[in-house]
């Protein structure tokens, strides 16, 4: 399973309306014909044999893994879901904020919660759960916070603009 399990799991991940519709969508097709798709392409290449050696077998089983796992974590992710609108615009780092921020001197902006919210925009995403997302998640526009990145370097922030992301 990928990385982002660990968001989901222990709190609750704030969504848009638009975010967790879309990802209901997602599970609906992934539960209902997605699973079948791959069932059927399974049985259809049990039939060819021997299954040592038949790599239609071997792929539509990895894919059905990865469809179990994207299920399973959908599953999770929307049953645990804190959905609403944005949050205020109050110049609060918090999840569902569209975050401008220098980090180590670079001007970055970056959605501030679930990668799930970011749908298929191109901006980048972090979660309250990483080394950034809990020093910078409560800041304010102005405050300037550090923490210490995975390799064990200390990382300054500083919040230049937090508004809500609208998507």
């Amino acid at each position: 399973m990928s990385a982002h399990t660990t968001e989901v799991e222990g709190n609750a991940q704030w969504l848009s309306q638009e975010a967790f519709d879309r990802l209901s969508a997602e599970l609906d097709q992934l539960k209902g014909p997605g699973r079948q798709e791959v069932v059927d392409r399974i049985a259809s290449a049990r039939e060819e044999g021997d299954l040592k050696e038949n790599g239609g077998y071997h792929a539509a089983k990895e894919e059905q893994g990865k469809i179990e796992a994207r299920i399973a974590y959908l599953s999770k992710l929307l049953e645990n879901a804190n959905v609403g609108g944005t949050p205020p615009d109050d110049g609060v780092v918090e999840p569902g904020m569209l975050v401008k921020a220098r980090v180590a001197g670079r001007e970055m902006e970056f959605i501030f919660g679930n990668r799930e919210v970011a749908g298929d925009t191109d901006l980048a995403v972090y979660s309250d759960a990483s080394p950034m997302g809990e020093a910078i998640n409560g800041a304010q526009e102005g405050d300037k916070v550090s923490y210490t990145a995975p390799n064990g370097q200390q990382i300054d922030v500083e919040v230049l603009s937090a508004q809500p992301y609208t998507g």
